[in-house]
Formats: C-alpha cells, structure tokens, sequence
C-alpha cells in the first residue's frame, strides 16, 4: 500500500474515535498545629461555578500532566515548587456535566507554615480541616478519599515528616502527624517502637519539658539513610 494511502487510512481511523477533555486535579493536604488540611477553592467557571472545588484545570496542548498540575497550582493558589506525586485517572463518562472529561490526579503533602497562606487567600483558596470539608464538585470527595488512601500507604511504607516537623521534634509530635494522616490514634508504646526500630532516627542529648514532667527526647531525621532497609511504620488490615 503506497505511505501517502496508509496516512490517510490512518487520519480516518482517527476521525471515527471521539475526542475527550484531558484534565488535572490536585488534592493538597496541608499539615499545621497537628491538625491535616486540604486546600480547596471555589469554581470559577460554570457548571458549578462558586462550589468548592480541588485546584483543577484542562491540559493544554504544549505540556504534559505534570507540567498541566504545576501550571494550574500556581494560578490557582500562587504555590510553586511543590512536589507533586500522580495519583489514579478518574474516567466516569458522567463525572463532570459539562463535557467527557478525564482527570489525572496529584497528590502532595506539605508544611502550611513555612508557605505563604496571604498568597493562597489572595487566589481565593482555602485550607478545610480534613474533617470538617464542604462539599465538593462532581466526584472530588471520591478523588480526595482516594488521595488520602494514596497518602496513608505512603506513610505506612516510608516514615515522613522530615519536611513537616521542625528539624528537631518528639516522638510525640512525630506521632500526632501519623495520627492526623490516618485519622486514628496509635498506642504511644507501640509507635515509638516501630519508628525506632526503623533505624533512621537519632536522639539528641536534650529534652522538650512541656509534654511531661520528666520530659521527652528530641530526635531528628538522620543525614543519611540510604544503606538502611524500608520497614512498615502501620500495617493495613
């Protein structure tokens, strides 16, 4: 078959095949006074237009996914230099009522303090305790349920908070960010055991004296931790 045939049979295939929006949606989860947060805003467009809503937007024809969730974080929020990690594709043909849109989700958690929360007012946005959201748009409970699945087995694989506690913290501020991701309490004796027994923690020779009387042991993430073996911080059932 001559090459110009083939293009153009294959042009027609194309032709048959319906074409669909591409989107972006990014669940944030901030984390601030031992207290997990969401940052949400209200939709600017219709449908739906003023209902809270993930930071969201189409991708255009020049980026990809990742570079899409970059670009719509920072119109939205004014937030740059936010690690990004993909979540799961939401695809339902009836999701959104305006149009077939498929959306690509991203997920990140980060330390609300050390960003700028004027910057995010002045985009309209807003961090919602995790436990007391509004309601959202089309299926973004669904996305957010889904995202703070993706986030507790993270944490239930690898032991975070290097980048959401101070440099030097307590075994029990490490464990009230455990508590907030999962949205449950962890007996104190248990916890401290499996995080220590993780080996990437060491204590330092002074003490926090407000949690107790007879005080309680700083620790920080050790420099280097590369040689060391992954171990479960919480097992799922």
């Amino acid at each position: 078959m001559p090459k110009k045939n083939a293009i153009l049979m294959l042009s027609e295939m194309y032709k048959q095949h319906p074409k669909h929006y591409v989107a972006v949606d990014c669940s944030i989860f901030g984390y601030e006074e031992s207290e997990l947060k969401l940052l949400l805003y209200p939709r600017g467009f219709e449908p739906s237009l003023g209902k809270w809503s993930l930071m969201g937007g189409f991708v255009q024809e020049n980026e990809s996914m990742d570079e899409a969730a970059r670009r719509v974080l920072l119109q939205t929020t004014g937030l740059k230099d936010i690690f990004l990690e993909q979540g799961n594709a939401f695809s339902k043909p009836n999701r959104d009522p305006g149009a077939r849109v498929i959306s690509m989700t991203f997920v990140a958690l980060i330390r609300i303090d050390i960003h700028d929360k004027e910057l995010v007012r002045e985009n309209g946005a807003h961090w919602w305790p995790i436990t007391k959201l509004p309601s959202l748009v089309f299926d973004h409970e669904a996305i957010v349920e889904n995202a703070l699945a993706l986030l507790q087995q993270k944490a239930s694989i690898d032991l975070i908070g290097k980048e959401l506690l101070p440099e030097m913290f307590t075994l029990m501020q490490l464990r009230n960010l455990y508590e907030a991701i999962f949205q449950k309490s962890f007996d104190p004796g248990n916890f401290r055991k499996k995080v220590l027994s993780v080996g990437i923690l060491e204590r330092s020779n002074s003490k926090n004296t407000t949690e107790s009387k007879k005080g309680a042991f700083y620790y920080r993430f050790k420099t280097s931790t590369s040689d060391l073996k992954s171990e479960r911080i919480v097992k799922f059932p």
